[in-house]
């Protein structure tokens, strides 16, 4: 059998990390199952231990210092030894069978399944734990097609690929001197998914639904912090820098391009609206004409905010009760996300 260390960074998730962890311990795959406690100021830990009712293969970890995703999940990867790593959320599942199914796919180094979110209080319903939907072959996953189903498109929601929570091999990951970025605390996966398979990384995705995103209200508005914002576009750049050689490197450069294109158009959206809170609207349209190159992306971001806002405009926000992938539909990844 082959083992996996399952990851949970949890941060004040008292009232969900029970469920995650029971879900992980549940896999016969998992040989670990790692929660970095990171700094809660509830009782996150001891919820996770009464979950696991003595079973040996749980570790619980403290932080008394709010590190932040990555650098949890950096060091639940450095206190397992399984040769294979799952990434949970702690107010999320993984449906029974999820574990065997992933890492009996052949050829990967990164294999990710489907994701149905559902309302945090709604119970999965039994269909789905029982006979998950999608099929079980696998497909791979080029970097291009990858970064694309993180863009937004004229008429549609931003892309959600990012999203994904693929099992990957320590080997590939740790083994090519990759780990999360600990300055990231928005895109950290996306960034890391990237940086491997620029390595080389071999990437694979089913569509089969094998992992429950809990949905709380007003959790998918998009609102990030405008620090963040920035980091997650110098991340981008970094990843342009490294695209080279070859007509995938330059199909994958021009998909990398405009991801930070967009990103730093969300950053100057962010900036913008922190400027006039704090010095009014004379201090916003400085930043906004210095250089005069930041006034377009500005004012395409204002009018796509008030677009999104009004009622029953598409786009305006993520349904709950859905899959991240189309079960059957055909075509690639990046074309159905």
């Amino acid at each position: 059998m082959t083992g996996v260390a399952v990851l949970i960074a949890a941060r004040n998730a008292e009232a969900t990390i029970a469920a995650s962890v029971v879900s992980a311990l549940a896999q016969p795959e998992a040989a670990e199952v790692v929660v970095v406690d990171d700094a809660s100021t509830d009782a996150t830990g001891q919820a996770a231990r009464q979950a696991a009712a003595g079973d040996a293969r749980l570790t619980v970890l403290r932080s008394d210092a709010n590190i932040g995703p990555a650098a949890a999940r950096n060091l639940a990867i450095a206190r397992s030894a399984a040769p294979l790593i799952a990434v949970l959320d702690a107010d999320d599942l993984m449906l029974p069978g999820r574990l065997a199914h992933l890492v009996a796919q052949p050829g990967w180094d990164l294999i990710a399944d489907n994701i149905a979110f559902l309302d945090a209080d709604a119970p999965v319903p039994g269909a789905l734990a029982c006979d998950p939907p999608g099929p079980a072959g696998s497909e791979p996953l080029e970097l291009a097609d990858f970064v694309r189903g993180n863009l937004t498109r004229r008429g549609t929601a931003r892309g959600e690929l990012g999203f994904l929570k693929p099992v990957m091999r320590r080997d590939a990951i740790a083994g090519r001197g990759l780990s999360y970025d600990t300055a990231l605390w928005l895109g950290e996966d996306y960034d890391l998914y990237v940086r491997a398979m620029l390595a080389g990384a071999r990437f694979r995705l089913t569509r089969r639904v094998g992992y429950v995103a809990r949905v709380r209200a007003g959790s998918l508005s998009g609102r990030h912090r405008t620090a963040d914002l920035a980091a997650l576009a110098g991340a981008s750049a970094r990843h342009l820098g490294l695209a080279t050689g070859g007509q995938s490197a330059a199909d994958a450069a021009a998909a990398i391009a405009e991801h930070r294109r967009q990103v730093h158009a969300r950053y100057l959206l962010r900036a913008f609206l922190d400027a006039k809170a704090e010095g009014g609207l004379g201090s916003a349209l400085a930043l906004a004409l210095r250089p005069p190159a930041n006034l377009l992306p500005i004012a395409a971001g204002v009018l796509a905010d008030k677009l999104a806002a009004i009622p029953g405009r598409a786009g305006a926000a993520s349904p709950i009760g859905r899959y991240l992938l189309p079960i059957d539909a055909p075509g690639s990844p990046a074309s159905r996300g």
